[in-house]
């Protein structure tokens, strides 16, 4: 069975405030680098729609029927989001539970699918991409 890796991360300045993603996917021979803007968020709301991004972009890449032949290991420092997309934690805040809803559609279509928590220091790529946008230097 094939194996893909994704790491994802996802910050807001003020915290709610400008966010962005960024995103990992390793394909073993390979590695893909994805970031965005997305406007006003809180942290949690942009590690959701990072790890939301991310199934979304390898659904593109693969295609409902191949993913099903995929093993998925999704890699996130948020403990309180993965936590909750694990179904350890309760989504008390209404819009978590939208987003987690969300991943819950996508997730679907992945049956390999695989949720690590990992310490923020295994996270650099993806945390880099964020920051790249959050603390851009403006000229003028």
């Amino acid at each position: 069975m094939k194996e893909v890796k994704i790491w994802t991360d996802g910050g807001a300045l003020n915290n709610p405030g400008e966010a962005a993603i960024g995103v990992v996917i390793d394909f073993g021979d390979r590695r893909n680098h994805y970031k965005a803007k997305i406007g006003m968020a809180t942290n949690n709301e942009a590690e959701y729609l990072a790890v939301i991004y991310a199934l979304k972009k390898l659904k593109e890449i693969f295609g409902k029927k191949k993913l099903k032949d995929i093993k998925v290991i999704l890699h996130l420092d948020s403990e309180l989001v993965g936590n909750q997309l694990l179904g350890k934690y309760k989504i008390k805040e209404e819009n978590l539970q939208k987003l987690f809803i969300r991943f819950w559609n996508l997730k679907i279509d992945f049956p390999h699918l695989e949720i690590k928590i990992i310490p923020r220091e295994e996270n650099k790529i993806a945390d880099k991409l964020v920051k790249s946008i959050l603390f851009v230097k403006k000229l003028f």
